[in-house]
């Protein structure tokens, strides 16, 4: 823990803009160097341009690659493409736009040369694919529609990320992952990248390949489909909202106008070094808005015991998470507001949603969501971390509900039909002053009340650094190589690397007993890994579990040498 944890950023904090979007044109990956290739993670290809891990060349490449796969799939319809506020994003998507235009791809651009949101850009992307028409979502046939986000989420404000979202809206599978790195890094070696054909992009904006879309404006207007805004109006549910200097900053004053809600943007900033952030964990800016050191400005609006709103949120750079902040139980850890939102979604709030469909949830996520699910008589689907496991269940509205751990998650319209297939921080927002307004509850009273029908657990999440060679020795660890047969007092009950609910690599090792349960992964984006731990005994027997976990994983670690 860095000892400035949860305190407002300093000037020595910040990123030098101009040298890192010098560094973005100037430097030029060496493919032969790993740390300087196109590599997808679970949400695109992320680094900075500082480590020429995110420069021109890769964005050149990866474009091209995508033009080639899209090309391959027979996805010949608009490609829709946004960008986030981090520094490297707006350079990055002048070089897609060169490259696109050059191509003579039908391209949509924000019409207010913005911002996008990556739950606008999904649903962009299904609406043009007949997910708003009575014959239903397309996946098929001519002028299929895709996209690409441009964006690294939550990460620091030095690093970029660049996505690509296939015809079904949401988060690209390996299968296409793979092939599109692959090219990238082909078009990468021997310079290959300075041949691609380009247009400058002066006269690229200009071209007939470029065209507006106004993604704002038809995301928000289509928000009552998803939440009941009546209940919002009618509780009069005061909104603090905090977009933490990202995408969704003038979508939130929209929604306010456009329906009526008591809701005050409360910090309206743009800053691409995020000066007015506070430090997370580790000492670095981060727009984590699950955590309670980002969040530390927000949980301050509410301390005050004559609070002026009922719920506060924040949300990521990109918008796909949520972080939700109630009067009476601070800053809502993820899991409590995921099996608060699930229970009052699945409670008479959606009588429209079929009995039959299942409740998704990451396989790092609380128990809890399973003891809810039991109660509601519902199933509910463990997948591996990776909101793309959630995407054919909420395109053929199998799955209702789609909640990840790192406060993540979407869910079905009204009607019980597809909303976004990526993961939507504004909807969930949205959810918990609806919940407040319908009910007269927050979602921490919700919470409460499910805790004292099925019992308190207590979860954490702990990050470590970690080499990329024990985060590729982890990926591959097999419950073999787990020699313990007991965690905490109490004997282990399964050691899992696939998932329970679609037998899925989980990319790490999930560990269980009767009352508690750790998992172990490295992260996509970052060098650390991730132990999550839950107990539903105690805050004392959470500490034990934990650190079970970290000797159980340096062990596995070990033996894997």
């Amino acid at each position: 823990m860095h000892e400035r944890a949860g305190t407002p950023a300093q000037p020595q904090d910040l990123i030098d803009v101009d040298a890192l979007l010098g560094d973005y044109y100037d430097r030029v990956p060496d493919p032969a160097n790993p740390d300087e290739r196109v590599v997808f993670g679970t949400s695109g290809h992320r680094g900075s341009a500082a480590d020429t891990a995110f420069n021109e060349a890769h964005i050149v490449a990866t474009t091209a690659a995508i033009v080639e796969y899209r090309a391959a799939q027979g996805t010949d319809g608009p490609l829709f493409i946004g960008i986030d506020t981090h520094a490297l994003s707006g350079p990055a998507l002048e070089t897609a736009i060169e490259v696109l235009a050059a191509a003579e791809v039908d391209v949509r651009v924000d019409a207010r040369g913005g911002y996008t949101p990556t739950p606008a850009l999904s649903r962009a992307i299904l609406v043009a694919n007949g997910a708003a028409t009575a014959t239903g979502l397309r996946t098929s046939g001519a002028g299929l529609a895709d996209g690409i986000v441009v964006t690294p989420s939550h990460n620091p404000p030095r690093d970029g990320g660049f996505k690509y979202n296939p015809p079904h809206g949401g988060p690209a599978d390996t299968d296409a992952t793979s092939w599109i790195a692959a090219r990238a890094n082909e078009i990468l070696s021997g310079g290959a990248w300075k041949h691609v054909k380009r247009i400058p992009y002066d006269r690229a904006k200009r071209s007939s390949a470029i065209r507006p879309y106004d993604y704002m404006a038809a995301y928000v207007a289509e928000l009552p489909s998803v939440i009941d805004m009546d209940a919002i109006r009618e509780g009069d549910v005061r909104i603090g909202a905090d977009p933490l200097g990202g995408a969704a900053v003038e979508y939130w004053g929209a929604i306010a106008e456009e329906h009526r809600l008591n809701l005050t943007v409360v910090n309206p900033d743009v800053d691409p070094r995020w000066g007015f952030m506070a430090l997370d964990w580790d000492g670095k800016i981060r727009m984590d808005c699950s955590s309670p050191f980002v969040m530390a400005n927000v949980r301050a609006l509410m301390e005050d015991g004559n609070a002026p709103y009922d719920i506060a949120t924040g949300n990521d750079a990109d918008a796909d998470r949520h972080g939700i902040v109630t009067r009476d139980g601070g800053l809502m850890n993820p899991n409590h507001y995921l099996a608060a939102a699930i229970h009052y979604l699945h409670s008479g709030a959606r009588p429209q949603w079929r009995d039959d469909a299942r409740i998704g949830k990451t396989l790092v996520s609380s128990s809890l969501i399973d003891r809810v699910g039991a109660r509601l008589g519902r199933t509910v689907e463990e997948v591996p971390v990776g909101f793309k496991w959630f995407v054919p269940g909420l395109m053929s509205g199998d799955v209702t509900f789609g909640g990840e751990e790192s406060a993540g998650a979407s869910f079905l319209t009204r009607e019980g039909r597809v909303w976004t297939t990526d993961k939507d921080g504004i909807i969930l927002c949205l959810l918990a002053a609806e919940m407040t307004g319908a009910t007269g509850s927050t979602p921490s009273q919700i919470h409460s009340a499910l805790v004292s029908d099925l019992g308190e657990s207590w979860y954490t999440r702990l990050d470590a650094t970690a080499t990329k060679k024990e985060k590729d020795t982890l990926k591959k660890l097999s419950p073999s190589q787990v020699q313990a047969t007991e965690l905490a007092g109490q004997e282990i009950t399964a050691k899992l690397t696939e998932a329970p609910g679609n037998g899925a690599p989980v990319g790490g090792l999930k560990v269980t007993t009767a009352d508690a349960w750790f998992a172990a992964r490295p992260s996509g984006t970052e060098d650390v890994y991730k132990i999550y731990a839950e107990s539903f005994v105690s805050a004392e027997h959470l500490e034990q579990v934990a650190d079970a976990a970290r000797t159980v994983v340096a062990d596995a670690l070990g033996s894997a040498e």
